[in-house]
Parts: structure tokens; sequence; C-alpha cells
């Protein structure tokens, strides 16, 4: 195919020749570039030809040459919103993120219509941070792409966050016209941004399977999928995504995000570090890139990351977060005060706000200002509370159907039956209570590998409750008495064949250290037998406080309140209790103050129930490299330190309502 044909020099159509030179840069920007320069000697002035002309020149790499040809435009025609698009987009290739965001605002204020401009805006705010302004950019991308008064009229209600009437005016429109893909990718971000994300997930499946080519719902699609712990199903849409535009920033950042989730760091980090040498004003992938040098240890560098994140952005407080959540980093009195500053800022979200108010919890809380530590912690905890669902009163009624439910009849009918793969060791508990020092203890032991705090348990979990917390709530763990031996067999298989994507040594045991799976205790003995299960616990109000002052990225929703914390403790307690009584000895208990006084005793004593010859490197576990994923990163690449065990003393005239809620609990908890 060449440039000249059909071309100018062939047909005086304008319109015509101006296609042509599209058509030809998906092939080869090259003649894309050629046919421009055609249009171009023809009409020397035509400012749709020198538009051509500088995205040529963007998809073959030179985005310097680019603005070049776009800058004869700023003179004669400076409100033209495809102008400013264009510049916008050089601009994101040369790196220069912020002036490219107010370049692609400038354009999409002159035309509302450039979905182009819209998708790239969205993609370059949540690269720096915005992620409120990249939801309403994305709710803005999409209305633009329909003309349908009523997909107009819903994008409307999406870009407003008036999600109750875009879902009523969507799924209406979808009963009528069931196969239009903009619609349906319209309710899926309906669904996404209402946390549902199962429905958001089926929809964008729906999306790619009636239009392949439709790559801002493929992204859509890998990104639901990611975030739903799907990480090995994202990197296959990602490929594909990829496999067309290779260097979009924001598909190399989700890919890198993604191979992290699966372990592959050194992939991931090499993607970040490439990224930022072309991209080095993008908070947001320096925030990324630190959260992965963490989790190998590479601290230096990490401190260095987030340290760049908060200089580009110093309102965005999961960066200042993310240095607090090191434990090992003591903020200057100039970090404070710039903390403080942004704290009172009207204009940041609720997000940033409660990542202040934590981080300056904790720098409060190294200065021994513990009264304006506490308020801190007090303000980011109630933030986080205000956006998150937990009812304590489900919790505790799960907690005694549970009980009621594995009987000692039960658990003897069941004898026998599940898979008998014994690789899993399973950490349970509370967070902050040690099961991190216990999952690097047993890894630094020949025959273990650790991964992370892996979903699969409670994800089965969910699907035998019925796929939804709601129904959950009626047939788990009830369901599980229906189900006979190749049910449960078939269940451990699944967990096991999951989890391998976790694995990378030929180790034979491997450790899951989710500590929300203490709540199915007994569906991992039906289906996993042979598997080992360690209850990490620590005092109540050393644990519960140290639960208190840290935020999680995700789950932990009963940490947020102070009574809600005290409640939840109880409520463990009171289930592990059962399971020691009915399954003497299937769970065993380290205490976390104990493995402080007596790291060799309780070493040992951890080894024998997992059936493990002692070895000396147990107790040496801060020599061991490894990726470490959670808070306790950088505290387990040190010896045993004893500095935690009374810290909450220093806040305990402000714990009565922790106290209070956690009864005869505070006096018993070791039993």
């Amino acid at each position: 195919m060449s440039a000249a044909d059909p071309g100018p020099a062939g047909s005086a159509d304008l319109t015509t020749a101006l296609a042509h030179g599209y058509r030809l840069m998906s092939d080869d920007p090259r003649l894309a570039e050629a046919q421009a320069d055609e249009i171009l000697r023809l009409y020397p002035d035509e400012a749709e030809a020198l538009v051509l002309l500088a995205s040529a020149r963007r998809r073959r790499g030179a985005p310097e040459a680019a603005l070049a040809a776009l800058e004869p435009l700023l003179a004669t025609r400076p409100d033209w919103g495809p102008l400013h698009a264009a510049i916008g987009l050089a601009l994101t290739d040369l790196g220069q993120g912020n002036t490219a965001i107010a370049a692609l605002k400038r354009a999409v204020t002159l035309d509302p219509g450039l979905t182009s401009a819209w998708r790239a805006l969205a993609e370059q705010l949540a690269m720096g941070g915005d992620d409120t302004g990249a939801a309403v950019a994305t709710a803005e991308e999409i209305r633009s792409s329909v003309s349908d008064p009523i997909l107009l009229e819903a994008g409307a209600a999406l870009a407003d966050n008036r999600l109750a009437i875009a879902e009523r005016l969507l799924r209406d429109y979808l009963k009528r016209d069931p196969f239009n893909v903009p619609a349906i990718r319209m309710l899926a971000e309906t669904g996404g941004r209402l946390g549902r994300l199962d429905d958001a997930e089926r929809l964008l499946e729906r999306c790619v399977e009636l239009a392949p080519g439709f790559a801002p719902a493929r992204h859509n699609y890998a990104t639901v999928l990611y975030r739903q712990n799907k990480a090995v199903a994202a990197l296959a849409q990602i490929e594909q995504l990829l496999s067309l535009e290779p260097d979009r920033p924001t598909y190399l950042n989700l890919k890198a995000a993604a191979l992290g989730r699966v372990g592959d760091y050194d992939e991931a980090i090499a993607i970040w570090s490439s990224l930022l040498k072309a991209l080095p004003d993008q908070p947001r992938v320096w925030l990324s890139f630190g959260h992965a040098l963490k989790t190998v240890g590479r601290q230096a560098e990490c401190i260095d990351a987030y340290r760049r994140a908060a200089a580009l952005a110093p309102h965005m407080g999961e960066a200042w977060w993310s240095l607090a959540n090191l434990k090992t980093l003591v903020f200057t009195s100039a970090d404070v005060a710039e903390m403080e500053r942004q704290l009172v800022r009207p204009d940041i979200s609720d997000e940033d706000r409660l990542h202040l108010a934590y981080t300056l919890g904790k720098a409060f809380e190294d200065a021994g200002s513990y009264r304006s530590s506490f308020n801190h912690y007090q303000q980011g905890a109630g933030l986080r509370r205000a956006r998150e669902r937990y009812d304590a009163a489900a919790t505790t009624s799960h907690m005694e159907r549970s009980r009621a439910v594995f009987t000692p009849d039960l658990l003897a009918r069941k004898a026998g039956a599940g898979c008998p793969a014994p690789d899993p060791i399973f950490v349970v508990g509370l967070p902050r209570a040690g099961s991190t020092l216990i999952e690097q203890i047993l890894s630094s032991h020949s025959a273990v590998e650790g991964t992370q705090e892996l979903p699969d348990i409670i994800s089965l979990a969910r699907r035998l409750g019925g796929g939804s917390e709601g129904r959950g709530a009626t047939a788990y763990p009830e369901s599980l008495a229906e189900l006979d031996g190749a049910d449960l067999s078939a269940l451990g298989e699944e967990y096991v064949a999951r989890t391998r994507v976790h694995r990378k040594t030929d180790r034979p045991f491997f450790i899951d250290k989710m500590p929300n799976n203490f709540a199915h205790v007994g569906l991992i003995h039906l289906i996993l037998p042979k598997a080992k299960i360690i209850d990490a616990r620590r005092h109540p109000m050393a644990g519960c406080f140290s639960a208190f002052k840290q935020h999680f990225a995700r789950g932990q929703n009963f940490s947020y309140d102070l009574v809600d914390l005290g409640r939840y403790y109880s409520d463990y307690v009171a289930l592990m209790r059962h399971f020691d009584e009915v399954l003497s000895g299937r769970v065993h208990r380290v205490i976390y103050e104990d493995m402080i006084a007596d790291p060799e005793g309780q070493t040992r004593a951890l080894l024998d129930h997992c059936g493990l010859p002692f070895e000396a490197a147990c107790l040496r576990f801060h020599e061991t490299e490894r990726a470490v994923r959670t808070a306790s990163s950088e505290q387990v690449r040190r010896p045993i330190f004893t500095d935690a065990l009374e810290q909450w003393r220093h806040y305990q005239a402000w714990l009565e309502p922790l106290e209070a809620a956690l009864g005869e609990t505070r006096r018993n908890w070791r039993q």
C-alpha cells in the first residue's frame, strides 16, 4: 500500500485523503506521515492534515517532531479542541504529565465530544494519583462515545455519580437492546463503582466477546480482573492489548501490577523502571514501583520512590502513608509541616485525607505526642469506617453458626474426605498478631516456601455461600453439610491448583498467610485434612490497637472502630476455642509474646507441629531474602525486637471502648 494511492494527487477530495491517512496509520505510521506531507504539499495550511502529521510522528516514536508540526496552529486555531488533544497526547509521550493534563483538559473543555482526549486524560489523572478525576474523565469518555439520547442521559448520570439513576436507565435500555456494547460497558462501570465487581466482570466479558477490538472495554475488563485478584486472567487480557499497542503506559503499568500480584517482582520492577525513565513525573507509578521495591527488600530505593511520589503530588496521602508503613522511617519536622498543610486543604479527597491522618498519627507517635497521635489515628479510622460496609452482628452470627455446624458428629461423618495434599500451611488469626514473623520463620526452612495472603479460601467460601455476601449469610457454612467426599476433595484440589501460580520453587510446602482464614478453619479441615493450621495470637489490647492504627489496603473492615475491633477479637477467640474442643490438636497456637520471650523454644514447637526438622536458619529468619508483601515486611528483616509489646499502654486513656467490647476475653484470651 502506498501513501499516494488513493491520495491528493489523484483526487481533490480532501476528506477522502485524510481518511486514507488515518487508515494507513494502523499499518505503518511512516506511510501515514508521507500521506500527510502529500496533503500539505497541496494544502499547506490545512489544520486536519497537520494533526494527521503529528499523529503519525507520535505513532513512529517522535513526539517532539509531532509538537513541532502543531506549533503553527496555536496562532491560527487557538480554540480548536483537536489541536489541544493532539498536543496533550504528544506531551504524554514526552512524559510531561502535568502539562499534558492541562492540554487535554483544555481540549475537552473546547470540545466535550473528543473521546480519545477523555480517555488519555483519564489515564494521565490515574497515573498522577487523581483517582476521582480519572473516574469522572472515564465517565465522560463513555458518554462522548454514544449518541442515543437515553445513553447520553445515563452517561450524564454516571459522570455526576448518580449511580442508581444510571443503573436503572441502562438496565431498561439493555432489555430492549441487549447487544449494545457501549451500554454494556456503561453498566459495567456503574457496577464497578457500586462495588459489584462480579457483575462488572461478567458485563465486560460480554463486551469483549461482542467487540473483540474494543480496547477500552478490554482494558476495563483486565482492570476488574486484577482488582478481584484474578491476576493470571488479567495478564491474558493485557497481553492482547499490548499486542496492538506495546508501548501504552497504562497497559504496561497494569501488567507490572499484575505480575507483582503473582510474585514475578523482577519483571514487574523492570517494567516500572523502564516506564519511569520515560515518564518521570507520574506519582502513581512511582508509588507502585516503591511497593514492589519494598516487597523485595530494596529499602533505600523504595524510600526514594515513595519520596519522589510525595514530591510530585504532596496531597497524595498514600505516598506519605507508604513511608510511614515501612515502620522504620522517622519523619522530619519539615515532613510533618507539609503533611499538616495538605491535610487542611479543602480540595483533597477523603482517600488522601485519611492516609495523611494515619501518617501524622505515626509521626506524632514516634515523637511521643500520644494524644495528638491518637486523634489523628481516630480521624483516619473514622473516615475509612464511614465508607465501609461492616456489620458486627453479621460477623458474630457467622461465628455462632460455624460453631453450630462443625459438630463432632459432622466432623466424624466427613472424616477421610478431602484432598490429601499436605502442601499448604495456613497461618490464621487477626492482622498485626505476628503472622508475618511466623511466615518468615517458616519460610527460612529449606522445605517451606512463603507466598502471600492468598484470597482463594475466602473465594471458595463465598462461592459456597451463593456468590454474594447477602446470600452467603444463609448458605455458608451450612452448605458444607451437603457436600460428599468427592465434592470436598474437588474443592481441595481446586485450592491447590489455584495457588500453584504463587509457588516459585520446588519446596514441598507453602504458606498461605491470609489471617481472615481463621473464620474458615472448618472448611480448610474438610477439604485439606493434611494441611497444617497455625493460629497467630497476640494480647488483645496490643493486637487490636495495632490493627486500629494500621490502614489496610483492603479487607479488615472491622479494624476501623474500637468497639468493632473488641467484638471481632472476642468472636475470633470463641470460634478458635470451639475448634480446640472439636478438633483437638488440629490448630497450633503461637502466642506472639511467647515467641518474643523464647524464640528458639517456640520455633521448635512450631516446626514440630508442621512435621519439619529443626533448622538453625529459622532462628536467623531476618537474614532470609524473599518477597514480603505485608505491613511488617521491614520489621521481619530485623532480629526479634520487643519495642511494640507495650506500646498500646501509651494510649490506654483513650481505649476504654475497646476494653469494654472485649469483656472477659481481655483476661482469658490465651485459651
